[in-house]
C-alpha cells in the first residue's frame, strides 16, 4: 500500500516535470517565431526564455528542455531562427543555440529555486545571459572566419554586442517574474503531489 502510494507520487512528479520541460522547449520554438526585423540578424527573445527555463526549472530540468530544443532543431525541425538540420552548426549563430544549454544551466544553478531574495535571481539571471554570450559569441566569430566573412569587427559589433543591453534587461525581468511565481508554481506542484 505505501509502495503505491510511492509509486504514484512518483509518477506525478514525474509527469509535472515532463509538462514543465515541454512547456519551455514549445516557449523556445514560439520565441524562434516572434522575430523583430533588425540588422544582420533578426531579433529574438530566445536568449531570455533560456535564461528563465534555468531560473523556473532549476539547472537539470533547465537544461534538459534547451538540450531536447537543440536536439530537435538538429534532426531536422524547423525551429531554429533560419531552419534546422544538422548543417547548422556551420551558421555563425549555432554557437548561441549552445549556449541556451549552458544559459539555463548556470541561471538554475545559481538561482533555480523558491523564495530566494531577488538580489540573488538577478545575479543568476545576469550570469546566465553572459554564459550564453560567452559561448555565442567566440562561436560566431570563428564560423564566420570559416565561412570567409570579410568584416568580422561588424559582424561583432551589429551582429552580436549590440544585442547584449536588450538581452541584459529582458534577462532582469525574467529575475523579477521568476522571483514572483516560482512561489506560486511550487505550491501548486506540492498540491499536486498531494492529491
Amino acid at each position: 500500500m505505501i509502495m503505491d502510494k510511492s509509486n504514484k507520487i512518483n509518477g506525478k512528479i514525474l509527469a509535472v516535470d515532463i509538462a514543465e520541460i515541454a512547456l519551455f522547449i514549445v516557449l523556445m520554438v514560439v520565441g524562434t517565431y516572434i522575430q523583430i526585423p533588425f540588422p544582420l540578424v533578426p531579433l529574438t527573445f530566445q536568449t531570455v526564455i533560456s535564461v528563465l527555463a534555468g531560473l523556473m526549472l532549476g539547472s537539470k530540468k533547465g537544461m534538459i528542455s534547451m538540450s531536447v530544443y537543440c536536439f530537435m532543431g538538429l534532426v531536422g525541425l524547423p525551429v531554429f531562427t533560419a531552419g534546422g538540420g544538422i548543417a547548422y552548426v556551420l551558421k555563425p549563430s549555432f554557437g548561441y543555440i549552445i549556449g541556451f544549454i549552458a544559459s539555463a544551466g548556470v541561471g538554475g544553478a545559481i538561482a533555480g529555486r523558491a523564495n530566494l531574495p531577488l538580489w540573488r535571481y538577478i545575479v543568476g539571471a545576469l550570469c546566465a545571459f553572459l554564459a550564453d554570450y560567452i559561448i555565442g559569441i567566440p562561436y560566431c566569430m570563428v564560423a564566420a572566419k570559416l565561412l570567409h566573412v570579410e568584416n568580422l569587427t561588424n559582424l561583432l559589433i551589429f551582429g552580436n554586442l549590440v544585442y547584449m543591453p536588450k538581452d541584459a534587461v529582458l534577462s532582469v525581468l525574467a529575475a523579477f517574474l521568476a522571483k514572483a511565481v516560482l512561489p506560486v508554481v511550487r505550491k501548486r506542484k506540492v498540491k499536486i503531489q498531494l492529491h
